[in-house]
């Protein structure tokens, strides 16, 4: 299926994919091409990205595991200096603060945001809440097509 539910109103495109999903639980091979990468990881069972050529196929999770593009955002009831100069020190990637905030990129998710709360504490500062943002399809996907470039 070429684009099944491009340039589809919201109710026909359900439709298409209510149909897609049918013949899939039949066990029926479906080969679907689309741009729309949300409506292929809500669907596929396996996904192949092509730039040119095929570049890498996996499961939807597997594929988005694979660039280890996770940001951590931690929420504070108040951010002070002595808490921003102890992040500081920390090797944190694409540490960003925004208000009560921070987020930085993760590879080892344990080890770097156990760190991170550790030095928090220790500062003195008190977290609301720690999330853990994954990888999209459309993350996998820009950064195959940028390393292609």
């Amino acid at each position: 299926m070429d684009e099944p539910t491009a340039n589809l109103d919201p109710e026909s495109a359900k439709t298409v994919r209510e149909f897609i999903l049918d013949l899939k639980k039949q066990k029926k091979t479906i080969l679907l091409n689309t741009h729309n990468l949300d409506e292929a990881q809500r669907i596929c069972d396996k996904i192949g990205i092509l730039n040119t050529k095929l570049r890498v196929t996996g499961t939807p999770q597997d594929l988005e595991q694979a660039i280890k593009g996770r940001i951590t955002v931690i929420e504070f009831a108040h951010v002070n200096d002595v808490v921003l100069k102890a992040l500081k020190k920390l090797p944190l990637k694409n540490l960003t603060i925004e208000g009560n905030k921070i987020m930085f990129d993760v590879v080892d998710l344990e080890k770097e945001n156990w760190t991170v709360v550790e030095a928090i504490v220790l500062a003195g500062g008190h977290v609301n809440t720690v999330n853990v943002m994954g990888s999209t399809l459309e993350d996998v996907y820009l950064k195959l097509v940028r390393e292609t470039a």
